[in-house]
């Protein structure tokens, strides 16, 4: 299931407007707060864009084949990427895979370690999906990891240093050729996300109508 903030086509252009696909992090869903607070704010501040916030599988390999669904519906468009904590790295694969600009909030660098820790009965408090996390999933996770970025320049990485599940400075050392914006203080949910809203759109080119 995929959440979606349509807008009309751009009546000067007659061109269809970017599409931004959020991905949204572990045992979350299009319904999380981030993903809610990047819609509001775009029909708020009257971006001309489209918006699609997929529900990822808990499956790396299902995650990875819907994204690359989503990609390919946007054929013929301008499609950008955003992603927070598991949702950064399959955006990191993604922008890699595809050439495509991301924005990268407080993004889970190894996932495949973390999440060890987590092996086992699972329950998505959003969705309520009981599924179990299995050691082979890391190792998908882990075949997902690409090399140093090819485009460094096109990843802008949002990072608050009191994020409490993830240490800020794997993704400081990860993007290092990227651009970085290091909050103090902060949470892994990514507190006064919104504040950062101009700065991420503006940098994938989304532009106000």
């Amino acid at each position: 299931m995929s959440t979606t903030t349509a807008v009309a086509i751009d009546s000067l252009s007659g061109m269809l407007p970017p599409l931004l696909v959020y991905l949204h992090g572990f045992n979350s869903s299009p319904g999380s707060h981030k993903a809610r607070l990047l819609a509001e704010h775009l029909i708020a501040d009257d971006y001309g864009c489209e918006l699609l916030v997929p529900e990822l599988p808990f499956s790396p390999v299902k995650a990875a084949a819907r994204i690359d669904g989503l990609i390919a519906s946007g054929k013929g468009r301008r499609v950008v990427l955003m992603g927070s904590s598991l949702g950064g790295y399959y955006a990191t694969w993604a922008a890699q895979r595809y050439a495509l600009p991301a924005v990268l909030i407080n993004p889970a660098v190894y996932p495949y370690r973390l999440l060890r820790d987590y092996l086992g009965p699972q329950e998505n408090p959003y969705t309520g999906e009981r599924y179990v996390l299995e050691m082979s999933h890391m190792d998908t996770l882990e075949a997902l990891e690409v090399g140093p970025l090819e485009r460094p320049e096109q990843v802008f990485v949002l990072l608050q240093t009191g994020d409490e599940t993830l240490n800020y400075r794997e993704a400081v050392s990860r993007f290092q050729g990227s651009p970085q914006w290091i909050q103090p203080g902060g949470s892994h949910a990514f507190d006064n996300f919104v504040s950062t809203l101009p700065a991420a759109l503006n940098f994938l080119g989304v532009r106000r109508r």
